[in-house]
């Protein structure tokens, strides 16, 4: 395991995992997010994010952390291990509202782009993140089940469906 990509849907622990699983592996954790959110959430051009992901890529082994669509190619090609956080809608929606509360309150700048969560906006607005949880969980799941069936048929890729099982990865990675 030397590149290794970690998604799953947002708020089930993608940069967690990764973060534990550098710390263990010695791997460069590289954060998608970081690469595209600029200040005020605008996000990088595509070109532009395509260009830092490659640059970031180019050299040695990493875990990459994210759904990008526009940058998989170069993410997941490259890679020898998926890594696929398919935790139960109710512990990612769990864990997403105390993360974010949390991040609310604190103000933490995310990925030093000076980006921070707000009560209002994450909470009380169509930009809401928990919103777009619930959205999106149940079709990541749909889609990310064909994506690693015919997109990932060279790869070692795991799907793990439980804390437990994350776990148990992180024990014997």
């Amino acid at each position: 395991m030397r590149r290794v990509v970690v998604f799953g849907t947002t708020g089930s622990g993608k940069s967690r995992l990764a973060e534990r699983l550098g710390a263990r592996t010695g791997l460069r954790v590289v954060e998608l997010d970081a690469l595209n959110w600029g200040p005020d959430w605008q996000p990088a051009p595509i070109e532009l994010l395509r260009h830092r992901v490659e640059r970031e890529l180019r050299d040695g082994d990493w875990i990459v952390v994210g759904n990008y669509d526009s940058v998989r190619d170069l993410t997941w090609r490259p890679a020898d291990t998926l890594v696929w956080l398919d935790l139960p809608f109710a512990l990612v929606i769990w864990r997403l509202f105390w993360r974010t509360l949390r991040r609310s309150i604190t103000k933490e700048n995310l990925w030093g782009s000076g980006n921070t969560e707000s009560l209002g906006r994450s909470f009380f607005t169509r930009q809401s993140i928990l919103l777009y949880a619930m959205k999106t969980h149940r079709r990541n799941q749909h889609r990310f089940a064909i994506e690693t069936e015919f997109l990932a048929k060279d790869k070692n890729v795991l799907r793990l469906r439980s804390a437990r099982e994350v776990e148990r990865f992180l024990a014997t990675a």
